[in-house]
C-alpha cells in the first residue's frame, strides 16, 4: 500500500523507524528487533539506508519481510550522494522487486574526505526525486526529510524552506521531520512552510531518549535544541537505566499527546530498534489512537 493512502484515511497514525545493522555479524539481533517492532502492527514502518548504501541489501530485506510477515506497509530509505544514474536505477528496480512502493528520498551524508566527482549525477535530494518521477511516474509514493530547526548546510532558515519547496515541487508526497524535543519548534516551522505554499503532509519525527548518552548524540547529529526541563529529566534519571527509559518514554508520549491535541494526525517515532520502547509508547496512547 502507498503511504499516501494511509495518510488520507482521516485517522491518527503512529509509525516507527528501524535501521539495519552496519555489520553483518549483528544482522540477526537487529532483524529480530525490527520484527519485534513490526509485531506491534503500527500503521507503517520506515527502514533506514546506510551511508553510501552500505546496508542496502539489509534495508530491502528487512522492509520486505516486515510487509510479508506482518502486513505492515514499509518505506525504504534511499540516499543519492556520490551516486550515478545507472546505480540509482538499479536500486529502484531492487525496491520494486521487493514489493515496496514507498521511498524516503534523501541526499545522505557525504563520505569522509569527499571532494566531489565530475561523474556523479546527484548532489541534492530534489534531483533524486526528479529522477524517480521521470523513470517511474506515480508508481512510488515519495517522501523526504525536513528540518524544523534548519538544515545544517543551509545559510539560514529562509533558504532552507525555499530549498524544501523546490524539493516538494519535484514530486514529493509527504515530509518527515528531523527529531525535535520542543513542540513549539514544530508548530512554528509548520506555520512558515504552509505560508510558503508547501501543502504536503509534514509528519513530526519523535525520538524517545531512553539513555543519558543519547542526548549529546542527538545534539551532535541533528543540532536539536534540548529544553531545560528535558535536561533536568536526564540529570535526575540518567544514572538509573530503567528509570531513564521510563522517563524517556513518558516525555515522548507527552510530546505526541500534545501534537495530537493540536490537530496533528500522523506521528513518526524513531524507535532505535527497541521494541520495548515502541510498545511502551503504543500502550500509553492505546485509547487515544482508537
Amino acid at each position: 500500500m502507498k503511504l499516501s493512502e494511509i495518510l488520507n484515511k482521516g485517522k491518527v497514525t503512529l509509525s516507527f523507524e528501524v535501521f539495519p545493522p552496519k555489520q553483518t555479524s549483528n544482522y540477526e539481533n537487529v532483524y529480530n528487533a525490527a520484527m519485534g517492532v513490526a509485531a506491534l502492527k503500527p500503521d507503517y514502518m520506515s527502514v533506514t539506508y546506510g551511508a553510501g548504501g552500505s546496508s542496502r541489501a539489509n534495508t530491502f530485506k528487512i522492509a520486505e519481510d516486515i510487509q510479508n510477515k506482518y502486513g505492515v506497509t514499509t518505506i525504504a530509505h534511499l540516499t543519492c550522494v556520490n551516486s550515478r544514474k545507472e546505480d540509482i536505477k538499479g536500486v529502484l528496480e531492487e525496491i520494486k522487486a521487493a514489493g515496496i512502493k514507498n521511498i524516503l528520498a534523501l541526499r545522505g551524508d557525504k563520505p569522509k574526505d569527499f571532494e566531489g566527482d565530475p561523474f556523479i549525477d546527484f548532489h541534492y535530494a530534489s534531483e533524486l526525486v526528479s529522477e524517480i518521477r521521470e523513470s517511474y511516474g506515480d508508481y512510488f509514493c515519495i517522501g523526504g526529510a525536513c528540518y524544523p530547526e534548519g538544515h545544517p548546510d543551509a545559510t539560514n532558515k529562509t533558504e532552507d524552506i525555499d530549498n524544501l519547496k523546490k524539493k516538494v515541487e519535484m514530486g514529493m508526497d509527504f515530509l518527515t521531520t528531523q527529531m525535535f524535543f520542543d513542540n513549539n519548534i514544530y508548530y512554528n516551522f509548520l506555520y512558515k512552510v504552509r505560508d510558503k505554499g508547501i501543502t504536503v503532509p509534514i509528519i513530526p519525527g519523535i525520538m524517545p531518549i531512553t539513555r543519558a548518552g543519547q542526548v549529546e548524540n542527538a545534539i551532535r547529529m541533528s543540532g536539536s535544541n534540548v529544553p531545560e526541563r528535558f535536561r533536568n529529566l536526564v540529570d535526575h534519571f540518567g544514572t538509573n537505566p530503567a528509570a531513564m527509559q521510563q522517563a524517556g518514554i513518558a516525555y515522548a508520549t507527552d510530546q505526541i499527546i500534545d501534537l495530537i491535541a493540536n490537530g496533528v494526525e500522523h506521528i513518526h517515532v524513531y524507535s532505535m530498534n527497541k521494541p520495548e520502547v515502541a510498545e511502551g509508547i503504543q500502550k500509553n496512547l492505546s485509547e487515544i489512537l482508537k
